[in-house]
């Protein structure tokens, strides 16, 4: 298997991908220690702060050494430029809230799964045109599952993971996954402000272990 379809099977395997940022590179590492402490195999960083690309790096930089069967992926990314800058710090995956052409492009060059994110019908459509293997749904609480139920025949054997308010809940992920989403994207509800801010590791280390047995029963459920 190449390294693209090795981390899209973690992505299924695991059935969540936790999302964050914060300016701290050392919170930034110590977040991920726990997650994957945890359990989590492939996570995405957020490009949404001044420090992503520097914090990134030395995720990477730490990552390598302690957790080499890690996949980060780099999420927020809305030009090529910005693609082709994560790329060469060492992104596994790219995750987009849009669907730009040119970093479906960059992408394609180097063989990298890419996440886009989409609204519409159309916006699937023009994903697909660009081989997006998973789409995001985004933002899944203005959507929310029906969205996905009603549009899933259109667009046969697509994945699909909505990300932007899923719930810690099994009630929330249960509907996700009976819509027919492969996986959840999990941020603020997942690693809120306060954990981040209070550095609450004990409590992240815990939703995030509830999180990924939520969706082993709701997946086993099916």
């Amino acid at each position: 298997m190449s390294d693209k379809k090795n981390i899209l099977q973690s992505i299924l395997d695991q059935g969540m991908l936790p999302l964050f940022y914060w300016d701290s590179a050392e919170v930034s590492i110590e977040v991920t220690r726990v997650l994957y402490k945890a359990g989590v195999r492939a996570l995405e960083y957020t490009n949404r702060g001044k420090a992503a690309l520097e914090n990134f790096r030395a995720m990477k930089k730490t990552f390598a050494a302690e957790a080499p069967d890690l996949y980060l992926g780099i999420g927020t990314i809305k030009t090529a430029d910005e693609a082709k800058a994560f790329i060469e710090a060492g992104a596994d995956f790219i995750v987009a809230p849009i669907v730009n052409p040119e970093v479906a492009a960059v992408a394609a060059k180097t063989d990298m799964l890419w996440i886009p994110g989409c609204m519409t019908p159309t916006e699937i459509h023009q994903a697909q045109q660009l081989q997006a293997a998973v789409i995001k749904i985004f933002p899944a609480n203005v959507l929310g599952p029906e969205f996905v139920g009603s549009i899933r025949e259109l667009f046969p054997g697509q994945l699909f993971i909505p990300t932007g308010g899923v719930e810690l809940n099994k009630a929330n992920i249960d509907a996700w996954f009976k819509a027919g989403v492969c996986a959840v994207g999990m941020g603020s509800k997942l690693i809120s402000k306060d954990i981040l801010k209070n550095k609450q590791y004990d409590v992240l280390y815990k939703h995030t272990v509830t999180a990924l047995e939520l969706v082993s029963e709701v997946v086993n459920e099916k």
